[in-house]
């Protein structure tokens, strides 16, 4: 189990691989997302931001957070609940056929000022690509159970 304790600033993790498709991207944005770069080969080579199709952000996003959640799984994480997203940030387009990773670095760390069985823990999360090029960053919070005093 991986406590609050186990999360000092400055921690990395580096976890997770997910390949980008087509069919995935299509139907995200058909779904949730339905801007023309996102669902039309000839509007998005039209975009001079991406000149084909492209991943929707939030898709880019949600991919993060599933590879997030498989690994803090594996490790049996006490993550309890998310606490809120300070920043997200789109750094580069992500496209069918990406091989998209992440990076974990915690930036704070503090145990609850009301309830001493939890801690906040806000973690910097960088999404990359094949490349190595970060494509998506995010500053989030998480709750964390602290480990059971032996007394």
């Amino acid at each position: 189990m991986i406590w609050f304790e186990d999360m000092p600033v400055g921690r990395i993790d580096l976890f997770g691989q997910i390949e980008v498709t087509r069919e995935e991207v299509l139907e995200f944005a058909g779904k949730y997302d339905p801007q023309p770069f996102h669902l039309d080969d000839e509007a998005a080579a039209a975009n001079p931001l991406f000149g084909r199709l492209a991943a929707s952000g939030w898709h880019t996003a949600c991919l993060g957070m599933r590879m997030t959640v498989d690994y803090w799984a594996s490790l049996g994480s006490g993550v309890l609940a998310g606490a809120g997203v300070e920043e997200l940030r789109w750094l580069k387009p992500v496209f069918p056929g990406d091989r998209l990773r992440c990076e974990s670095e915690v930036v704070d760390a503090r145990p609850s000022a009301s309830r001493p069985d939890i801690g906040i823990v806000s973690k910097r999360l960088t999404i990359f690509n094949q490349d190595d090029v970060a494509v998506m960053s995010q500053t989030a919070n998480v709750i964390m159970r602290r480990r059971p005093s032996r007394e």
